[in-house]
C-alpha cells in the first residue's frame, strides 16, 4: 500500500524565513521522481527550483501561485510507491493528512517503520539547507478543523453543524452568563449582542448598523432604548474615534507590500542601522594613473580587465594590511571574529532590486579571474538565476555607486559585515599635479565601518592605502 508523505518548504539559505510560490512544476496526479523539481519559489535572495526528496504520485498541493509560505509549511504530499493517483478516499486523506485517533501513536510508529524500508528510505542526493532525506521524514499529524468549532477528542466524529439561529442564541446566552465586561462596540466579525427580534427590526427600519452601537444592557446587550437614542442623536453616537497621529487615511496613497528582495533589503538595512554604530570617512583621489594602467592592460591583448576588478584587487591588498575590517562582531560572545578569507560582495542593481552577489576567495583571484566572476554574477543577477549561495557569506562589500552618476555616498554596511567601500564616478576635475594645476580624472572614495571593530586611525589607514593605490597603481607591486 502506498505511503503518503508530506514535503515541507525547506530552509533555502541562511536567514530566509519564507518564500513566494512563483510557478508549480507539477500537478496533482503527476508522477515525480526523487530530486525532481516540483515548484519554483522566490525568496528574498533568489529564484529557486525546489526538488522533492520523495518519489511517487503528487496527491495534494498547498498554496496557489503568488502565495507566500513560511519555512516548514507543507508544500505538497506524495504517495510513495504509487504509480497512479489514489482513489477519492486516499486523495482526501492525503490532502487533509491523518486524523488523530486513539491509537495514533502506534500508527505513527508503523508509518515510520514502513518509511524506513520503503522507497523513501533510498534518500535524496539533492539536500537543501535545513532538511535531509537519508531517512524518511516523520508524518505530520493534523487534526481536521471543522468550520463549527475546534476538533473534539481524538477519534471522535466531527459534530454536525448547528443551525445559524441556534448558534446565535447559544452565543448570546454564553455572553450574558459570563462575568461583566466593559461595554464596547461589537467586533466587525463577531456576533452582535442583540437578542430581541424587535430590536433588530427597528434598527433595520431606521437603517442603523447595530455594530456601531454600545449596548446599555448586561454585558453590552443592545436594547430598544439604545436604538431609539441612536436614531434621535446619530451624530453623538456614531462619531468614530480619532485616528492616531501620523496615520494614513484608509484608501489614501498606494500600498506596496514589503516582501521578496525589497523586503529583505528593508530588513537588512534597518537591522544594520539599529545594531551597528557606523562611521564614514572619505577622500578624493586622482585616478588618472589607474585608468592609464587599465588601458595598457587591455591594449596588451587577452581578456579585458574591468575597473571593478582592479578596485577589488586594491581592496584585498588593503584588507591584508588592515584585517580588522574583514571581520564581524559576535555580541552574544562579546568577541570580534576576524575572518581569514575575503569573500567580496559587490552591489548590483537588477530588475528585481538591489542584490549583493559574493565573489568567493577574492584574495586568491587575479584581475582576470575577478573580471570573469563579476561578469558571471552580474549576468545571473539580471537573469534572476542567482542562488542563495551566490548571495550569502560575504565578509566585505565594494559598492560602485559611480555607475549612477553620483560622486559620493555614505553607504549602509551590509550586516553582519564590518565595512563597505564606496566608489563614486570618475570625472575630469581641476587637480594640482606635480605643482601645476591640471585636469585629472578624480574619484571620491568613502569607507563606512563598524566602530566596534576598529577606531578611526585604522579606517583612515585603510582608506588612505586604497587612495594611494588608485593614484599610483605601482604601489600594489609591493604586495604581489
Amino acid at each position: 500500500m502506498a505511503q503518503v508523505l508530506e514535503f515541507k518548504l525547506p530552509d533555502l539559505g541562511e536567514g530566509l524565513t519564507e518564500a513566494e510560490i512563483v510557478r508549480w512544476l507539477v500537478d496533482v496526479g503527476d508522477v515525480v521522481a526523487v530530486d525532481q523539481p516540483v515548484v519554483e519559489v522566490e525568496t528574498a535572495k533568489a529564484m529557486v527550483e525546489v526538488p522533492c526528496p520523495y518519489g511517487g504520485v503528487v496527491t495534494a498541493r498547498f498554496g496557489e501561485e503568488g502565495t507566500e509560505l513560511p519555512v516548514g509549511a507543507p508544500l505538497l504530499t506524495v504517495a510513495v510507491g504509487a504509480t497512479s493517483m489514489p482513489g477519492a478516499a486516499s486523495a482526501a486523506g492525503a490532502a487533509e493528512s491523518v486524523p488523530a485517533s486513539s491509537n495514533g501513536s502506534g500508527a505513527a510508529s508503523g508509518s515510520g517503520a514502513a518509511g524506513a524500508s520503503g522507497p523513501a528510505a533510498e534518500g535524496s542526493g539533492n539536500v537543501l539547507v535545513g532538511y535531509g532525506t537519508a531517512a524518511p521524514a516523520a508524518r505530520r499529524r493534523r487534526v481536521r478543523r471543522d468550520a463549527t468549532g475546534p476538533a473534539g477528542p481524538a477519534g471522535a466524529p466531527a459534530p454536525a453543524p448547528a443551525p445559524a439561529s441556534a448558534s446565535a442564541t447559544a452565543t448570546a446566552t454564553v455572553t450574558t452568563g459570563a462575568a461583566p465586561a466593559p461595554v464596547v462596540p461589537a467586533p466587525a466579525d463577531g456576533p452582535v449582542p442583540v437578542i430581541s427580534p424587535l430590536v433588530r427590526k427597528l434598527a433595520r427600519e431606521k437603517g442603523l448598523d447595530l455594530r456601531r452601537l454600545r449596548g446599555s444592557g448586561p454585558d453590552g446587550l443592545i436594547l430598544r432604548a439604545d436604538v431609539e437614542r441612536a436614531v434621535a442623536a446619530p451624530a453623538t453616537e456614531e462619531v468614530p474615534a480619532p485616528a492616531p497621529a501620523g496615520a494614513v487615511a484608509a484608501g489614501a496613497g498606494e500600498r506596496v507590500p514589503l516582501r521578496g528582495v525589497r523586503g529583505a533589503v528593508a530588513d537588512k538595512l534597518a537591522r544594520s542601522r539599529t545594531e551597528i554604530p557606523d562611521a564614514t570617512c572619505w577622500v578624493d583621489a586622482d585616478a588618472t594613473e589607474l585608468m592609464a594602467a587599465r588601458a595598457a592592460m587591455n591594449a596588451a591583448g587577452g581578456p579585458k580587465i574591468s575597473l571593478l576588478a582592479l578596485l577589488a584587487r586594491i581592496c584585498v591588498a588593503a584588507l591584508a594590511r588592515h584585517p580588522e575590517l574583514n571581520s564581524r562582531v559576535d555580541m552574544a560572545a562579546r568577541e570580534i571574529v576576524r575572518l581569514p578569507e575575503v569573500h567580496l560582495g559587490f552591489a548590483a542593481q537588477t530588475d528585481r532590486g538591489l542584490v549583493v552577489p559574493v565573489v568567493r576567495d577574492a584574495h586568491r583571484r587575479t584581475a582576470e579571474s575577478l573580471t570573469a566572476e563579476f561578469t558571471r554574477l552580474t549576468e545571473a543577477g539580471r537573469a534572476g538565476t542567482l542562488t542563495p549561495a551566490d548571495l550569502t557569506g560575504g565578509t566585505f562589500t565594494l559598492n560602485n555607486y559611480g555607475v549612477f552618476g553620483v560622486d559620493g555616498s555614505t553607504p549602509i554596511i551590509n550586516h553582519p559585515e564590518a565595512a563597505m567601500l564606496g566608489v563614486g564616478r570618475i570625472v575630469p576635475k581641476p587637480w594640482v599635479h606635480e605643482g601645476q594645476l591640471a585636469v585629472r580624472q578624480v574619484v571620491q572614495l568613502s569607507l563606512t565601518f563598524d566602530h566596534r571593530v576598529c577606531d578611526g586611525g585604522t579606517a583612515g589607514g585603510f582608506l588612505r592605502y586604497v587612495a594611494d593605490c588608485v593614484e599610483q597603481p605601482a604601489v600594489l607591486l609591493r604586495t604581489l
